[in-house]
């Protein structure tokens, strides 16, 4: 029939616009990324397809990289970033400034903020006299410190004991980064070292200090509790000997006296 016809052609050709349609988004990605290698990259690490191209905002000092694209997406994907760690990337590199536009929060990137302002300002019109320093509300901004381009603090930390984090080069022995309460145990200035009452050692010069009874009896080798156990024991019988002896006295000085009857 002709409908069937016509059906299958209009498929037909829509599969080889469909593999065109690739084709050529290929073809601009590799001229857009600069080769394989770039289209690739993109590929691990964003993986959209079809593949995104937009116009370069800028890269901060992590090597992250700002893009952005108003035409093809719609609002809510027009702005993204490409990590410059491509196997390790977090999320808490992004700067702060950066942040604010990828979130829609800024219209502009932080390079265009001050011609922003100052056009913004121009086109507001005073009520009444102000005295205030400022035109704008951003006021003052601390210079920002941060380790490993990370301005999230929360990932410095150790994977396990003594071994660091080689993923944010933080070397073994080295302290946590991470924010701990005012009183937590991790919190060194809410903690006291608990005093030693006394070492194991201490005849020999020392080496085996411990803080409680619990505490020295966990560092005490088997033998040092096998000898303390032979040790109580024998006191044990001791005591008992010398209460059987007072007992033996008690009932022969009653005897002697006179006071009374006394059974056994």
């Amino acid at each position: 029939p002709f409908w069937k016809n016509s059906t299958q052609a209009a498929h037909r050709a829509f599969q080889r616009n469909m593999v065109w349609g690739v084709v050529q988004n290929f073809k601009a990605a590799l001229k857009y990324r600069g080769g394989w290698r770039g289209l690739f990259e993109h590929m691990y690490t964003n993986g959209d397809y079809p593949f995104k191209m937009g116009t370069y905002i800028g890269c901060d000092a992590a090597g992250n990289r700002y893009y952005e694209n108003r035409v093809d997406y719609p609002f809510g994907q027009h702005r993204w970033v490409e990590p410059g760690d491509i196997h390790n990337f977090d999320s808490s590199s992004i700067s702060p400034l950066v942040a604010r536009l990828d979130d829609f929060l800024n219209d502009v990137p932080p390079s265009q903020e001050d011609e922003y302002f100052a056009a913004a300002s121009a086109q507001i019109q005073d009520s009444c006299r102000s005295n205030a320093p400022d035109k704008h509300n951003v006021g003052h901004q601390e210079e920002l410190f941060n380790f490993l381009h990370l301005h999230n603090q929360s990932q410095v930390r150790s994977r396990g004991y003594g071994i660091g984090n080689p993923v944010v080069g933080l070397p073994p022995g080295a302290k946590d980064s991470y924010y701990t309460q005012p009183g937590s145990p991790y919190n060194d200035a809410s903690t006291t070292p608990a005093p030693m009452i006394g070492d194991l050692d201490e005849g020999k010069g020392g080496g085996r200090p411990y803080k409680s009874d619990k505490w020295a009896e966990r560092l005490r080798t088997p033998e040092e509790k096998e000898a303390i156990a032979k040790e109580n024991e024998d006191e044990a019988q001791k005591a008992l000997e010398a209460y059987k002896l007072a007992q033996q006295q008690r009932i022969a000085m009653m005897r002697k006296r006179g006071g009374g009857t006394v059974v056994g």
